[in-house]
C-alpha cells in the first residue's frame, strides 16, 4: 500500500524562500524566448520584454540566478555551442573510464558517490522501501527530493501549480513503496544539490539508483559527463558496450529519477540538437545556460 500525503501550502506562501522559483520564472520566459529566435540575436530589450522585466532587472537577474548575461545565456544557447558541448565527448568518455574519474570537469561538479538498488527492490515496485520526500526552490522551478535512508533516490522539477503532477510521476515509477513528506528533512539535501558552495569532494552526495540494470549503466555514465561537455546518445551506446543500442539509451536517459545530479540534460542529439528532456526543454536548456555560468562563461 503506498502512503502519500502532499502538503505543498509553503509553495504559494510569500517570503525569502520563493526567490529562486520567482527568478526561474522569469528565467524561464526569457529562455523560451531567446530559444525561439536566437538566429535574429534579438536585444536584451526584447528579452526583457518576454519575460515581464525591465532590461536591466533582466541584466541582474541572470548575473544573480548563474552569474552570466543575457547575451552569454544566448551564445550558450546557440547550435555552435551545442556543438562545442560534444567535442571530444567520446574521448571523455574512454579516459573517465580508464581512469575511475567522472572526467577534468568533475572539479566544478557535483561529487556523486552512487549505488544501485538490488534487481528485487525494482522488480517489486519498491517494496518495503520508505521514500521521504519534499518540495523546494531551486534555480529550475520548484524541486521535488526524494531519499532513502541510503541516499538521494529522485530529484523531479515543476512549475508553479504543477507540483502535485511532478509528484505522481516520480511515485509511479515505484509504485509500491511508502511515501512520506519530509520537507525537513530533504532540505538539507536540496541544499547540497543547487548550492555549489557545498559540492565538496570529502562529503560526496550519496545517490541510489533504482532501475534496471541497463538503465543504472546508462545512468552510470551520465555521471561521467563532466560539467560544460556533452555527448550523443550513441556515445553512451559504443561506452556501454552496445553501439546498436542509441535508441534504448535514450529511453533510458528519459527515465533517470535522478534529474541534474546525474546529468541526463548533458546528453544531445547527435548533430548537437537539444532533444526533448522529461521536465522540459526550456529546463534543459537553463541547466546548460546555468552549468555555462559556473564555469564562468563570459
Amino acid at each position: 500500500m503506498m502512503t502519500l500525503a502532499i502538503h505543498d501550502q509553503r509553495l504559494t506562501k510569500p517570503g525569502t524562500q520563493n526567490a529562486a522559483l520567482r527568478d526561474y520564472d522569469s528565467v524561464r520566459r526569457a529562455i523560451a524566448f531567446i530559444s525561439a529566435n536566437w538566429r535574429a540575436q534579438p536585444t536584451i530589450e526584447a528579452m526583457a520584454d518576454a519575460a515581464g522585466v525591465t532590461p536591466d532587472e533582466l541584466h541582474h537577474l541572470f548575473r544573480r540566478w548563474a552569474s552570466i548575461t543575457p547575451k552569454a545565456f544566448m551564445q550558450a544557447l546557440t547550435l555552435d555551442h551545442a556543438k562545442n558541448l560534444l567535442r571530444d565527448s567520446a574521448s571523455i568518455l574512454d579516459a573517465a573510464l580508464d581512469s575511475g574519474l567522472s572526467g577534468p570537469g568533475r572539479l566544478h561538479d557535483l561529487f556523486v558517490t552512487h549505488e544501485a538498488m538490488s534487481p528485487g527492490e525494482w522488480k517489486n515496485g519498491g517494496a518495503g522501501l520508505t521514500l521521504r520526500y519534499g518540495f523546494h526552490p531551486s534555480p529550475f522551478g520548484t524541486a521535488i527530493v526524494i531519499a532513502t535512508d541510503r541516499g538521494l533516490s529522485g530529484l523531479a522539477f515543476a512549475d508553479h501549480g504543477e507540483e502535485k503532477i511532478a509528484l505522481a510521476d516520480m511515485t509511479r515509477r515505484w509504485p509500491n513503496a511508502t511515501y512520506v513528506e519530509d520537507h525537513d528533512g530533504t532540505a538539507p539535501i536540496a541544499a547540497r544539490i543547487f548550492d555549489p558552495k557545498l559540492w565538496r569532494p570529502d562529503q560526496p552526495l550519496r545517490v541510489v539508483l533504482i532501475g534496471t540494470d541497463f538503465e543504472v549503466r546508462v545512468w552510470e555514465t551520465l555521471l561521467r559527463i563532466p560539467m560544460g561537455r556533452a555527448v550523443s546518445y550513441s556515445d553512451i551506446a559504443c561506452n556501454i558496450n552496445n553501439p546498436k543500442a542509441s535508441r534504448a539509451v535514450g529511453a533510458a536517459v528519459g527515465k533517470n529519477p535522478v534529474s541534474f545530479v546525474v546529468p541526463c540534460h548533458r546528453a544531445l542529439g547527435k548533430s548537437g540538437t537539444l532533444t526533448g528532456y522529461h521536465w522540459g526543454i526550456t529546463r534543459k536548456q537553463a541547466m546548460l545556460g546555468w552549468e555555462a555560468g559556473q564555469l564562468g562563461l563570459q
